[in-house]
């Protein structure tokens, strides 16, 4: 298949489309990009909604991206008619942009995130704001034909009417984040201090204000915390911690730097927030970890847990003594660390590669025969 990634999206930012495309190529497909970046983060976009004219604003900004995006997918097409569309994340309008220029090809939306959800854990509420956010995810998933969600939670928020079109497809890692993994696991004794990183964009899903409350229980254990990126609970978090020796503190780093920063640590962080989103999610962050060979602690639930299995550390949501003691134990036990570590490699490189990740995608888009009508009986022959 000849496969175009096309949108607005911010790779470096959100990987997940790199992680399909990346998989599909490693599939054997031929992948090119149509991609015209909007320039505004997640964050961004909900503070937009929040004003009277932010959609106004929103909707302008996305016109002149559209207008080099058609032009771009345009001169794809002519060098080489796309076998499907793949629209990135965020796409909930530029998947109509992407049917009204491919209207005979097969169209994929990652719907990684559901618009009305997404506000509602940031904070930016209302009912007229929520009804028309849903009205947004409705409409996106209505019009692609393939609708990508990461967890079977997210699969349940789709609309009953669009419920066929869905795949579950998990997030994974790229590439590189294995490949930035030390060659031997760096053997920890109990006389040196465990080394622990969380980064994200300290949002309630994460759960940073619980990291922080964590963190200034370690105060006095050979627990050292590095604490990188920013966000609207950034100060919640700083705050929490109490000024803990224990903690560094960052800014976020290159994308590319990242997974080596990681990489260098002992444990890797995942999400602690007690939001209704954080319990439908597996973030980036578990899957980037484990393929960087940290051992993993995240919180204790469903969609997590089936990802991770018993290659994991689980503790309650929103629980930062259950955290603090987990990570006591851990500083406590260099052989259980070791073991941990080398359970979250061997997992990724099993089950987070973007190959093995877009597989189920695979198999529906060369079921249906890169026709629209071809893919809708495949999926229909996939819920049956």
């Amino acid at each position: 298949m000849h496969v175009v990634s096309f949108g607005t999206y911010q790779a470096e930012n959100h990987p997940r489309v790199a992680v399909l495309s990346e998989g599909l190529r490693q599939r054997g497909h031929t992948t090119t990009e149509a991609n015209e970046p909007l320039g505004l983060s997640t964050a961004e976009r909900v503070d937009l909604l929040r004003s009277r004219t932010g959609g106004l604003r929103l909707l302008l900004r996305l016109a002149r991206s559209w207008t080099r995006l058609a032009v771009s997918a345009r001169r794809e097409a002519r060098r080489r008619r796309p076998d499907v569309v793949l629209v990135g994340y965020m796409g909930h309008f530029d998947v109509w942009l992407a049917r009204l220029l491919f209207p005979r090809t097969p169209v994929v939306l990652d719907h990684l995130i559901f618009a009305a959800s997404t506000a509602q854990d940031r904070g930016a509420s209302g009912s007229l704001l929520g009804r028309a956010l849903r009205l947004l995810d409705a409409g996106a998933v209505a019009v692609a034909d393939v609708v990508l969600v990461d967890t079977d939670e997210h699969a349940r928020l789709v609309p009953r009417r669009s419920a066929h079109k869905t795949v579950v497809v998990g997030v994974g890692a790229p590439d590189a984040w294995a490949e930035a993994r030390p060659a031997a696991s760096t053997a920890r004794t109990a006389s040196t201090r465990l080394s622990v990183v969380f980064f994200g964009l300290f949002t309630p899903l994460q759960g940073a204000e619980t990291i922080g409350r964590a963190v200034a229980l370690l105060r006095d254990d050979p627990v050292d915390v590095t604490l990188v990126g920013s966000g609207q609970d950034l100060d919640a978090a700083r705050a929490a911690a109490e000024g803990s020796p224990s903690a560094t503190w960052t800014s976020w780093v290159d994308s590319r730097e990242l997974p080596a920063l990681v990489a260098r640590h002992d444990v890797g962080l995942g999400i602690f927030g007690t939001t209704a989103k954080a319990g439908k999610v597996v973030p980036n962050k578990v899957f980037q970890c484990a393929a960087a060979g940290t051992a993993v602690v995240t919180s204790d639930t469903a969609p997590q847990r089936r990802a991770l299995g018993d290659d994991a550390v689980f503790v309650p949501a929103g629980d930062p003594h259950a955290l603090a003691d987990e990570l006591r134990r851990l500083a406590g036990d260099p052989e259980r660390l070791a073991d941990l570590r080398l359970r979250a490699a061997a997992r990724a490189d099993r089950s987070f590669t973007p190959e093995a990740v877009v597989e189920p995608l695979e198999a529906v888009l060369m079921a249906g025969g890169s026709s629209r009508r071809g893919v809708q009986e495949a999926l229909r022959r996939r819920r049956s």
